[in-house]
């Protein structure tokens, strides 16, 4: 009886040292993730589905809520090429509940239109990544190189395609046209989703984007890649040449952050400060985003406050420059 007794009582305190161990590592796994004051965020961007701002934003959240304890959703508030995401952006409270992803794209917008609300209604919150920029044609396209589709423009018509009238890839079309002199049709639309569909239908000879929302086609063998328009060739691309490589002397850098309604507080830009350091550095994630070939490029808040509003000023004065924006 004493041995069956000494037993149930080994077994019983087992079973309370146990429960301990675990009620007490529940605290620690609870403490890996950052504490957030709210339950839900909400991350809006003005892409269609299928476009670069949506695609980076749903791989993101897959991770993002490992490390900051919230779940998060996408929205997307898409038309005149960010202006109406800004307008529903401003009327949002500056509590760290809803944020903007952030591109070229919403400063273009803010200096090309009158806007109820422009980017000097929203504070960057922080940066994430450099995105390399690529131009591509369909798979069966006459187009070997970047050359024949400028000989193409040279002899007559020819349309190029970019996500949004405000985009930097809109931009850095009309930079092309301006660098090599040919005459060809920048046609726009509300997404990279809609782009890809006219270039693989022959609507479009070529378009620009980034290497993320062309992998589902790169895979498949639907399109090809010209050239890459960085300082240098993709690992990702291996074979493709840079635009200078081309012969034409252009490269850009497209950032992707997030910003908030104006007057975050800083519980919540240190919150995100601390978090994307160690998102970044999730190794799943990290397959991932390099898969897609975005570059970790981490600005906490208080730098990107600075980049955005030099960036801004930068981009006014080349907006003049190609014509985009007329002389006041």
């Amino acid at each position: 009886m004493l041995v069956k007794h000494t037993n149930a009582l080994a077994r019983s305190l087992f079973a309370a040292t146990l429960g301990l161990a675990c009620a007490a590592a529940l605290p620690a796994l609870a403490q890996d993730k950052i504490a957030y004051p709210h339950k839900v965020v909400t991350l809006v961007t003005h892409s269609s589905p299928g476009g670069g701002s949506d695609v980076f934003l749903r791989d993101m959240t897959k991770y993002l809520k490992q490390v900051i304890d919230a779940d998060f959703v996408v929205e997307n508030v898409s038309g005149g090429s960010g202006a109406k995401a800004m307008a529903h952006m401003a009327k949002q409270k500056p509590d760290g509940s809803v944020f903007y992803a952030t591109t070229p794209t919403y400063i273009y917008t803010s200096h090309m239109a009158e806007l109820s609300a422009n980017y000097t209604a929203l504070e960057p919150l922080a940066n994430f990544f450099y995105d390399p920029e690529v131009i591509y044609t369909r798979a069966d396209a006459p187009f070997k190189t970047l050359k024949d589709v400028l000989d193409k423009a040279k002899a007559g018509r020819s349309a190029w395609g970019a996500a949004n009238p405000g985009s930097l890839e809109r931009i850095t079309l009309e930079q092309m046209k301006k660098i090599t002199g040919v005459n060809a049709a920048v046609v726009t639309s509300e997404g990279g989703g809609e782009t890809m569909i006219n270039v693989l239908n022959g609507t479009l000879d070529i378009a620009i984007g980034e290497v993320q929302e062309l992998r589902s086609q790169l895979e498949g063998k639907q399109v090809r890649v010209l050239a890459v328009l960085s300082e240098a060739p993709l690992a990702l691309l291996p074979g493709v040449p840079t635009a200078k490589d081309s012969g034409i002397d252009l490269a850009v850098r497209k950032f992707r952050g997030l910003a908030g309604p104006k007057g975050l507080p800083p519980e919540i830009t240190k919150a995100w400060d601390q978090a994307i350091p160690k998102l970044l550095a999730d190794p799943k994630y990290k397959a991932d985003y390099e898969a897609a070939n975005l570059v970790p490029a981490f600005i906490a808040h208080d730098d990107y406050v600075k980049f955005v509003d030099h960036f801004a000023m930068e981009q006014k004065t080349l907006l003049t420059e190609v014509g985009v924006v007329k002389k006041k």
